[in-house]
């Protein structure tokens, strides 16, 4: 609950960026998975240009609209990926052989 409440006092604060820095990385996989859903839900009400930095690739392609990956130092963009899947999405989109299937593959051969 804290960390809703930590987003929405974020939003309300009407900022047209917000940067997020592994936003979900101490909450539970379920619990994860509810705030990426209601994050997601939360900016198609309200609209604005995210940088989210995570290390969870199904959770970038769920929440962005373009995902870049960085290589190791020094800092360099190995690939930049465009999410072209329709809101709302499917977690599970990004698991199987769909086309955002097959972005999930291309972020994870990038990271290698």
């Amino acid at each position: 609950m804290r960390q809703r409440v930590a987003f929405l006092r974020t939003l309300l604060a009407g900022r047209a960026v917000l940067l997020l820095d592994e936003p979900f990385a101490s909450l539970d996989a379920i619990t994860r998975a509810d705030m990426q859903e209601w994050l997601a839900g939360a900016l198609a009400a309200e609209p604005r240009t995210v940088v989210l930095v995570t290390h969870d690739v199904e959770e970038a392609l769920f929440l962005a609209d373009r995902v870049v990956i960085l290589g190791a130092r020094p800092g360099h963009v190995v690939a930049e990926l465009e999410v072209c899947a329709p809101r709302p999405r499917p977690r599970s989109d990004f698991l199987g052989g769909s086309e955002a299937g097959g972005l999930r593959a291309r972020a994870l051969e990038a990271l290698r």
